[in-house]
């Protein structure tokens, strides 16, 4: 397969080369997008043999949900059974942003695109691509992170090439990603609700907002995983991995580029400390700890 590969300028993108990359979307194409947390791989939605091809083009399990992004909160309506109350103030303070919302879905939504669960997560990023790729195709778009699975998330437009160039149809080089991490999310459709993801949006900043709020970050091997990455060995280099507490932001801006560029360096062990403090901490040990199969050294 040939790959387009589209380089825009992240705060002022080509509308010309976003029309053709919607066209793409429209026809059943696959394109890598950048978000403010990671890249994204993206097809129609609703499109079943489309989706198909973002599976076979990361060679992710077929039970391991996609993400639904949309460019509006009215869209919501389109494809889930009910936006609740509560799931609407998540909306209001969070979106557009790095915070996904799971609901019940309607039948529109194909079960391809959810692993087969009755629900769907939503989320409307706040990347100026992102959102003008998903208007201009009048489409929601499922998309997981644009990289092999199991592999480091891709945050520059380059990770992206490395992993899929040949296997999807476009890639859009926007340069470094933002927040570095993927989006945090979060059952509603559970009682109490629960972070099943911690990510871009800290713990605390939601249990502001819903004071029941849980966290429930994995899932065992004979369960359908309800959110990506509660189930698989994920986010890893080749190297084995084992494991600046100051600021955990920049830490998660740059976790992946540091796990891809050991790889690069062909080393065979990676140690890292414990990151806990902080707004992002528990998003950091979440990836590294499954980037290491949760194999943990106590010193």
């Amino acid at each position: 397969m040939r790959t387009k590969v589209f380089k825009m300028n992240p705060d002022k993108p080509d509308i010309t080369d976003l029309k053709v990359c919607a066209e793409i979307i429209k026809n059943g194409g696959t394109v890598a997008f950048p978000t403010e947390t990671v890249y994204g791989l993206g097809a129609n939605a609703l499109d079943v043999d489309a989706v198909k091809k973002i599976f076979e083009a990361k060679g992710r399990p077929g039970d391991n949900p996609l993400i639904l992004h949309i460019s509006k909160p009215e869209d919501i309506e389109k494809y889930a059974l009910k936006f609740t109350d509560e799931a609407k103030k998540l909306a209001k303070v969070f979106w557009p942003g790095p915070i996904s919302i799971i609901l019940p879905r309607k039948e529109t939504v194909p079960d391809v695109v959810t692993g087969g669960l009755n629900t769907v997560a939503f989320r409307i990023p706040s990347n100026i691509i992102a959102r003008e790729l998903i208007a201009l195709s009048n489409l929601p778009i499922a998309a997981p992170s644009a990289n092999i699975s199991g592999k480091p998330s891709p945050t520059e437009g380059a990770h992206v090439i490395d992993d899929l160039c040949g296997k999807v149809d476009a890639i859009i080089d926007a340069g470094k990603c933002k927040v570095g991490l993927e989006s945090t999310v979060v059952d509603m459709v559970s009682s109490p609700a629960a972070v099943l993801r911690p990510g871009g949006i800290p713990f605390e900043q939601i249990r502001m907002l819903i004071p029941d709020l849980t966290k429930e970050y994995s899932v065992s091997e004979n369960q359908i995983p309800r959110s990506p990455g509660m189930k698989y060995r994920h986010y890893s280099p080749n190297a084995s991995v084992i494991g600046s507490n100051e600021n955990s932001e920049e830490i998660a801006a740059n976790i992946f580029d540091s796990l891809r560029m050991f790889d690069k360096l062909d080393v065979d062990i990676i140690y890292s400390e414990y990151f806990g403090g902080g707004p992002m901490g528990d998003a950091i040990m979440n990836r590294l700890l499954k980037a290491a199969s949760h194999e943990v050294i106590n010193v």
